[in-house]
């Protein structure tokens, strides 16, 4: 996702770059290692955005000194890209030096709340700056770390970094320890660098039918252009999902990702049948050792889920819930091992270029407290690449909307897009319309 800074009529202005290093020096000749899932998401980056209403310490100069603080437990991210030519292969890894994290200042001419409520999907991408790599990875930045002031005092903290370091969760869980270094608390979550958790297993079984089918698609010639639109779910909403659908056990995520799946599969075709979605969960919880969620690097299982759209809401929401509660770990042990068994093989597209759907609800994004009290008043996230049918990303509602709330964020081919957010049969439910595209 290459963020513009020259959109015309354009309300937010970059006006300087600098570079963050670490307060702590790196070790000579420490390095960090990829896994074969670090490796399939080279293709995909990932863009946080946190909203911040006026705090006296939650400033830009505040927040620069912090982010150099809490750079200090996270080397990988400091570093540059190099071959690691030792493995006779010549994969990437990560040279942990003091080179730093991109960071760019920026002005929004226009206060917070407005900003929120007429801001495009193009503005709000405005907000997480990004470079693609360039010749020379060895130069390049895989961070990039926006600070947007806007006319009232508030701030947007836009984290962009390639999905081939970190998944979306570990982006959320850095800016949860910056925050407590910025407050000088404990950092509860801190960064855990151990890639051989998702090496092999002694007597591996490499088989995952999904994505062998998946790296098989060639990519289009010529993508469509993709926009977005966000949702703001209230809990009442979410609650009278779950009425209507006259079943038991079901999930928030359950509810809204099937409601999304049946109304954007219904402008697609005039006849609905069997389907197919992806899915990608985080797995960090789901393994019988649990890894911590400050786990650094990519811990999610991307899997696919047939369904027959004909059979109504009810059905598909009840057979997400069977394949999303039925994830086994050997399931998840056989798709990290058919990667392993690819990994020199050239990267294919995660998400997409059918409809694909990440489960990132369960993630606490609003802990990224940078002044006592004063949580994120919005979080958005977008995957960068997501090409081909579309992405729905289903995460926390803002607190203050209450437990069942959820923010869904719908990126399609535009003409698609224009149709899903004036959708009836999802305005019924009167969910907030956020960042629509300028149509």
């Amino acid at each position: 996702m290459t963020v513009s800074v020259e959109t015309r009529r354009s309300r937010v202005t970059v006006y300087a770059k600098s570079t963050a290093p670490s307060l702590t020096p790196v070790k000579p000749g420490k390095t960090h290692e990829f896994t074969a899932l670090d490796h399939s998401m080279s293709r995909h980056s990932v863009h946080l955005v946190c909203y911040y209403r006026q705090a006296p310490t939650v400033t830009m100069t505040a927040l620069k000194e912090s982010l150099c603080d809490v750079l200090s437990y996270y080397p990988a991210m400091t570093g540059r890209l190099v071959k690691n030519e030792g493995d006779g292969c010549g994969e990437w890894m990560v040279k942990c030096n003091d080179a730093g994290v991109r960071m760019v200042d920026a002005r929004a001419d226009t206060t917070l709340d407005e900003f929120l409520a007429t801001a495009t999907d193009e503005e709000e991408r405005q907000l997480a700056y990004w470079e693609d790599v360039g010749s020379d990875p060895y130069l390049w930045s895989p961070y990039c770390i926006q600070f947007t002031d806007f006319k009232d005092g508030s701030m947007a903290v836009g984290i962009s970094c390639t999905h081939f370091h970190a998944d979306p969760t570990c982006v959320a869980v850095f800016s949860r320890a910056w925050s407590e270094t910025h407050r000088r608390a404990l950092v509860t979550c801190p960064p855990f660098f151990h890639p051989w958790a998702f090496y092999p297993r002694k007597n591996p079984v490499p088989s995952s039918p999904h994505l062998s089918e998946k790296s098989t698609i060639p990519p289009p010639l010529h993508p469509p252009a993709m926009s977005s639109v966000t949702f703001a779910f209230s809990a009442s909403s979410v609650r009278q999902c779950l009425a209507d659908l006259q079943l038991s056990n079901l999930s928030p995520f359950d509810a809204l990702a099937s409601l999304l799946w049946l109304r954007i599969s219904s402008y697609k075709s005039a006849s609905l049948g069997t389907a197919q979605l992806t899915l990608a969960v985080d797995c960090r919880r789901r393994m019988s050792a649990p890894l911590p969620l400050g786990f650094y690097g990519n811990a999610l299982h991307f899997f696919g889920v047939k369904a027959d759209l004909s059979s109504g809401w009810s059905h598909i929401a009840s057979e997400l819930n069977c394949h999303v509660s039925g994830i086994k770990e050997d399931d998840v042990w056989s798709s990290v091992e058919w990667l392993h068994e690819r990994s020199k093989e050239k990267a294919f597209q995660m998400y997409g270029p059918e409809l694909t759907c990440l489960a990132w609800d369960n993630v606490p994004v609003y802990n990224a407290e940078f002044s006592p009290g004063a949580i994120p008043v919005h979080v958005g996230c977008r995957i960068g690449n997501a090409q081909g049918e579309g992405l729905v990303v289903i995460m926390a509602g803002a607190p203050g909307e209450g437990e069942e709330a959820r923010t869904v964020i719908v990126t399609l081919p535009t003409d698609l897009t224009a149709q899903i957010y004036r959708d009836e049969a999802i305005l019924k439910y009167g969910p907030k319309i956020m960042f629509s595209p300028n149509i």
